[in-house]
């Protein structure tokens, strides 16, 4: 048998099992389309998406020494909604779904919204300082 990756069986399983994945999941899977409301709020839906993937296989001889060949393929995706951007008369904000959050990442992730306020209203402050 070959032995070229491209030409294993295996290669073939993995490859149908990465490209249905790719149909399942794209970058709107995690943050999705904005949404806007009649009264001018724009909402956009953030998710995380976690995912796994397993294979395997085995050649094998049979007893009329032909090659033969047995393997699988696998995988699982989670998509759990975590938060909605807000934004709304120029001042953006986020709502969680899930408790607060925990971790670093997410911590700095939920301050950009204020450091984004606190940056506008330092700058709107200096020009009325400029100004006189």
């Amino acid at each position: 048998m070959d032995k070229n990756n491209d030409n294993l069986p295996i290669s073939d399983l993995m490859s149908t099992t990465m490209q249905k994945m790719r149909e399942m999941i794209d970058a709107n899977t995690i943050v999705g389309e904005p949404i806007t409301t009649e009264d001018g709020t724009t909402l956009i839906p953030v998710s995380k998406v976690s995912f796994g993937f397993v294979g395997g296989g085995s050649d094998f001889t049979q007893k009329s020494d032909k090659s033969g060949f047995g393997g699988g393929t696998g995988a699982g995706v989670n998509v759990t909604p975590i938060a909605f951007i807000i934004s709304k008369n120029g001042k953006v904000d986020i709502m969680h779904v899930t408790p607060t959050a925990l971790t670093t990442v997410d911590k700095v992730i939920d301050a950009v919204p204020t450091v984004i306020d606190k940056f506008n209203e330092f700058m709107g402050h200096t020009k009325d300082e400029e100004a006189e």
